[in-house]
């Protein structure tokens, strides 16, 4: 294992993971802090943060930001979800000292100018909005706020008009000083790195830091249910989900094999029986979305109206098929396919940076690479079939959103999955 870390006097970790044969470097700082730890008065917070970061600080303006990354050829970027939010670069390997300096000083030193604010929050307002008529995406916030009603973890990482708009400067201040905590962040690098050297720049821009007592966020209480809109679309969205797995668990791994079988490929049974043997979908695809405090296993499918009758119970069928048993066929095919993916996101230094990021922020320590490929290889048949029968015997979550009159009724849906 190539990976380094170190603990700051002040609590930040700092990892790296050297790839000496790149002539490159993919840099960040992951935070801790996402959507689900937002008050329901200032949903959204944490995404428009992660878009003001990059609109000017005491010493770079926003073009400047943009400009000195790509005068040097680099990428920069930011993702928020719902339990972290990451700021990350890559460049070449001799400009990694500039590329932290830029990243330090957007999350240290951003000025969060009024003029850059208000129009920034027009941008965001657009995302959102360009989100609802996108819905192959927004059925998924739908699924997600039924599954887990009026609690931060069901509400949208985007966060809605009224919640944005509503959001001012001094707030969003606070919020930045004190969630940002160096027990919350973790600097991690890959590529053609030097750990000491990393540590020393990490230290420069973070080391005089301080802790705070930052948002937790409460505990995710499942409930289930229906969430069922009509729209004028061609095609409808559906999604049917149920309680999952914590990342933390001990079926993580066997969730993903579950989820592989199940609809995880061309092979899968899903695509098999609903795509490819009744021509039904397009798309069609099973999930296994966990979190620290839980998680939703879940099936998406786009079908036509009319073909929409025919595919609720289609789904339901394949589910009950997959408690009764799997073959050894597709239970080794799908182990291969987590451990091919294990193993080829190991080749990219920002995978790994993510990565590495990651199990400190969830597990406190860096996993390596023979761990997760043992408790790949420690799943089983029978574990799988177990869980199935754990997870699917609960209450399911269905959101459908377009033509949805043939869709079969919810009750139908639990009866039949019985």
């Amino acid at each position: 294992m190539t990976a380094e870390m170190t603990v700051l006097k002040n609590g930040m970790r700092v990892v790296t993971d050297t790839m000496n044969e790149l002539d490159t470097v993919s840099l960040g700082v992951w935070v801790g802090v996402g959507s689900m730890f937002e008050p329901a008065e200032i949903n959204g917070i944490s995404h428009l943060l992660e878009h003001m970061v990059f609109k000017g600080t005491t010493t770079r303006s926003a073009r400047q930001i943009a400009e000195e990354i790509e005068n040097v050829g680099g990428y920069i970027n930011a993702c928020t979800s719902r339990e972290t939010t990451s700021f990350y670069i890559k460049v070449l390997k001799e400009d990694t000292a500039l590329a932290f300096d830029i990243l330090a000083d957007m999350l240290r030193r951003s000025t969060f100018d009024p003029e850059e604010f208000g129009r920034e929050k027009t941008v965001v307002l657009q995302e959102i909005s360009q989100s609802i008529d996108t819905p192959d995406d927004i059925v998924f916030d739908y699924f997600q706020a039924r599954a887990f009603p009026d609690q931060p973890v069901g509400r949208p990482v985007l966060g809605s008009v009224e919640t944005v708009t509503g959001v001012d400067r001094k707030t969003l201040d606070s919020y930045l000083k004190t969630n940002y905590t160096p027990k919350r962040m973790v600097a991690a690098a890959s590529g053609k790195i030097n750990h000491a050297d990393f540590v020393r720049l990490v230290e420069r821009a973070f080391g005089d830091l301080t802790d705070k007592q930052g948002l937790d966020a409460p505990a995710a209480v499942y409930a289930g249910g229906e969430h069922r809109e009509v729209k004028a679309l061609e095609q409808v969205n559906l999604v049917l989900g149920f309680p999952g797995v914590s990342v933390t668990g001990d079926d993580y791994y066997t969730a993903h094999v579950l989820s592989t079988i199940l609809g995880g490929g061309m092979s899968s049974r899903l695509f098999q029986e609903i795509r490819e043997k009744r021509g039904l979908v397009y798309s069609v695809y099973s999930f296994n979305a966990a979190a620290t405090n839980g998680g939703l296993f879940g099936i998406y499918a786009g079908t036509g109206e009319e073909e929409a009758a025919e595919l609720m119970p289609a789904v339901c069928d394949e589910i009950v098929k997959v408690r009764e048993s799997v073959t050894e066929d597709e239970f080794l095919r799908a182990k291969a396919q987590l451990k091919s993916g294990v193993l080829m996101a190991l080749e990219h230094p920002t995978a790994r940076s993510e990565q590495n990021a990651g199990h400190l922020l969830t597990f406190g320590r860096l996993l390596s690479k023979e761990e997760i490929l043992q408790k790949i290889a420690d799943t089983t048949m029978d574990g799988v079939v177990a869980l199935a029968n754990k997870i699917f015997a609960q209450k399911p979550t269905l959101a459908g959103l377009g033509p949805v009159k043939h869709v079969m009724d919810y009750d139908k849906v639990v009866e039949r999955l019985k």
